[in-house]
């Protein structure tokens, strides 16, 4: 009975979020066109109602440790599910993400995308989307901010493993910036697919940045092992057994 209750709530928690997606982008769509501060503005109004709706709807709690970074700074994050997203976009002043391409003709979220700086790149010729997301970030220098990729390039469902591509080690050396790590717990309350939202306290975490000029196979394992840690680290202290799937 409990469990059927809880998938209402989330069907409503769903419903709403996206009817609420669709009216702050009308709403906020003019000014959003001709400033980058608008489209800014729409989005962070939107992580807040996500949020604060989907504690009340469905007693799913928020939390972001860590030092979020302020300046230009590559953020590699893990991602389990749409609310990563969230959480990380509005702890950061400046974020803009790297994209699939098939996003940015989505209609009124493909433009907001553009218009915060986010760069799209087609995942189906890896070594063709690595060198147009270099053309591309080299193009946006004027807009400073923190880049955010995902380095596995795709939700990784808890417990699933998924490896670390190499585009996230080719901007790390071509930018020569920091990279900050992220970890995450959310995908245990909030899933890569279905309605079904259960209640507990989703956090992502901002790890101690590493530092630039690393040769690329040691930054790669570095992320790779900080991130996977924490993420495991952050899914025992919520309930998550990982050996009882192996």
């Amino acid at each position: 009975m409990m469990q059927a209750v809880q998938w209402v709530r989330s069907l409503v928690f769903v419903v709403q979020m996206y009817l609420a997606m669709a009216v702050m982008g009308i709403v906020f769509l003019p000014w959003a066109l001709f400033s980058a501060r608008g489209a800014r503005t729409a989005c962070l109004t939107f992580c807040r109602w996500v949020r604060f709706s989907a504690r009340w709807l469905v007693g799913l709690r928020s939390e972001v440790r860590g030092m979020p970074p302020t300046g230009e700074v590559v953020i590699a994050a893990k991602h389990q599910s749409f609310f990563d997203i969230i959480l990380i976009f509005s702890a950061v002043p400046a974020g803009k993400f790297i994209m699939k391409r098939e996003l940015m003709w989505t209609p009124i979220l493909g433009q907001y995308a553009l218009r915060i700086g986010c760069i799209p790149v087609n995942r189906g010729k890896r070594s063709a989307a690595i060198r147009k997301m270099m053309q591309d970030v080299a193009k946006g220098a004027q807009a400073p901010g923190q880049l955010i990729i995902y380095p596995q390039g795709t939700r990784v469902a808890p417990g699933a493993q998924r490896p670390y591509k190499a585009g996230t080690g080719a901007l790390y050396n071509d930018l020569g910036q920091d990279c900050v790590p992220v970890a995450t717990n959310v995908g245990l309350f909030w899933p890569k697919r279905g309605i079904m939202r259960k209640p507990g306290v989703a956090v992502v975490e901002f790890l101690p940045p590493i530092k630039a000029g690393l040769a690329r196979p040691e930054f790669m394992a570095r992320l790779e092992r900080e991130v996977e840690g924490a993420s495991d680290a952050l899914m025992r202290e919520a309930g998550f057994d990982q050996q009882a799937l192996r």
